[in-house]
């Protein structure tokens, strides 16, 4: 597949999908229609994060200049217009996400993982003095770098075999374990989790409410059952891994851009329905489903 024809299948299905999103119901009451149809745009932003374009001026001078015959109004269109057309339709690619998590793609919802990933919203330097989410981010711990930042954590289930089912934005300072019941919230099953996720009181707490969360034992003098069934725990939960690897290289999710949480909330939902179409696609085509490099030859 080249890109031409992930731009085309992209437009046809969520033009297709959108009725069915809207149940018959208009998004505008009154005034003049948009130059560019609520599709054209909703294809652009994922075919755009798709490519890594998370800037709206990168990603309106890349169509511009490429693809004006698939998109011929976009001339016509001021960029602040496309920026507030595209941040206003951030429900309609919520319910357009969730209709395809839940009415598209085969998954096992028995079977999640979930984990957080740091989004720092600044450089550590310029914290102090950051005026963007004033009140919203703070100061948290990347594990990985090893380091502090100041931002967010994205807290994120996947359901077998890599599906984004359920994201929360917290302030960076908020453990996972207090998070970790509102990402859960009305699923049932089996949760793999990372070390931080072995908290007996939370355990017994999902396990009330019909889910068993397994994580690897973080402790030397672990039980023989624990120790062992660890390593396989973590090899099976590197899944998850794959996806925020993806989200942030590919759609750059580390670089914030957004001003707001309106606007910040937008930019994460367009990366989880670009995601879960990619899957959805693959799972079309018989391919692994978190094979994503395949749609621009």
């Amino acid at each position: 597949m080249n890109l031409d024809d992930f731009i085309i299948t992209c437009f046809y299905w969520i033009d297709e999908m959108m009725p069915s999103i809207l149940e018959g119901r208009r998004l505008r009451r009154r005034g003049p229609q948009p130059k560019l149809t609520d599709s054209e745009v909703l294809t652009m932003e994922v075919v755009g994060t798709y490519l890594g374009l998370n800037q709206e001026k990168r990603l309106l001078n890349f169509f511009r200049q490429h693809y004006r015959h698939f998109f011929p109004a976009l001339h016509q269109l001021h960029r602040s217009t496309f920026v507030r057309q595209a941040a206003n339709l951030w429900a309609v690619k919520e319910r357009m996400w969730c209709w395809v998590r839940d009415e598209l793609v085969r998954h096992d919802p028995l079977v999640g993982i979930v984990e957080s990933v740091p989004v720092p919203v600044c450089r550590f330097a310029r914290a102090p003095w950051c005026v963007r989410f004033r009140g919203s981010a703070s100061y948290g711990k990347d594990h990985a770098d090893r380091q502090t930042f100041y931002g967010f954590r994205l807290h994120l289930r996947l359901g077998w075999p890599g599906v984004i089912t359920h994201g929360f934005l917290a302030p960076a300072n908020e453990p996972d374990g207090e998070i970790a019941p509102l990402v859960l919230q009305g699923t049932q099953g089996i949760v793999l989790g990372d070390r931080g996720s072995w908290l007996p009181d939370l355990q017994a707490e999902l396990r009330e409410q019909g889910l068993l969360l397994q994580a690897p034992y973080r402790r030397a003098h672990a039980p023989l059952a624990a120790a062992f069934h660890s390593p396989v725990l973590g090899r099976v939960r590197y899944l998850i891994d794959t996806v925020f690897g993806q989200l942030t290289d590919r759609c750059q999710l580390k670089r914030v851009w957004a001003r707001d949480c309106w606007h910040l909330r937008n930019r994460l939902l367009r990366l989880f329905l670009m995601h879960t179409l990619c899957v959805w696609f693959n799972q079309q085509d018989d391919l692994p489903r978190l094979l994503l490099d395949r749609f621009v030859a």
